[in-house]
């Protein structure tokens, strides 16, 4: 194999550790930098003999592959309830198996009456709230300026920052809830970078789907005016 050929093969590899830097995620990386290994193994092969190159490129491949075959059988054995599986599918599906029960385990599932306030205008949220079933309302002012489903996040837009909440969320039935106190996911978050990338993600797409809701409210109330 001719130089310039070889040469294809040490781009490929650092370009794939170039990428590899970018990733958040640890089991990305070791996909990163087990792809790296792979692309590197041809010049092991039709070079000239460097037991030590050869070596060391194979200990990297083997030892990431390795890994992530250890923690595909951890993921494989993780379970989750029903009411668990949909909170992920809703709102943590950028994290694997593994992550995801970790992040759910830091919270609590609650069974609430109606009335309860969650959350009060002009205060910090307490926690951060999954509403898997029942209905709650957003007050501001004392008017009602919106209606929560099953399925909502609640509070996912102050609870990591400590701000105040804009409105009061009440329960509008019984409800049941997974919450997690605020402190204690700070604190997970601060512990766990790439959870708290994945968490955001979440957070964005809930919010975009209460703006969108706003929006079409407003949108009725006009029509209907």
């Amino acid at each position: 194999m001719t130089n310039f050929e070889s040469a294809w093969f040490v781009y490929g590899a650092l370009l794939l550790l170039l990428a590899t830097s970018f990733v958040v995620r640890l089991d990305y990386v070791r996909i990163g930098l087990a792809a790296a290994a792979l692309v590197a193994v041809p010049l092991v092969l039709f070079r000239e003999p460097d037991l030590g190159y050869g070596a060391l490129v194979l200990a990297i491949l083997i030892v990431n592959l390795a890994i992530l075959a250890r923690l595909w059988l951890r993921q494989q054995q993780v379970r989750f309830s029903a009411e668990e599986e949909a909170l992920r599918r809703e709102h943590f599906n950028g994290l694997n198996a593994v992550a995801a029960r970790g992040l759910i385990d830091q919270g609590h599932w609650i069974s609430a009456k109606r009335g309860e306030v969650l959350i009060r205008e002009n205060q910090a949220a307490p926690s951060l709230f999954y509403l898997a079933e029942g209905q709650a309302t957003i007050r501001r002012d004392g008017a009602d300026v919106g209606r929560l489903t099953d399925g909502a996040l609640i509070g996912e837009a102050t609870v990591l920052d400590g701000t105040h909440a804009t409105g009061t969320v009440a329960l509008a039935s019984n409800a049941r809830l997974w919450f997690v106190p605020a402190a204690a996911l700070r604190a997970y978050l601060a512990a766990n970078p790439d959870i708290a990338s994945a968490l955001h993600e979440g957070f964005a797409r809930a919010l975009r789907g209460k703006l969108a809701s706003a929006n079409t409210r407003i949108a009725d109330r006009a029509s209907a005016a």
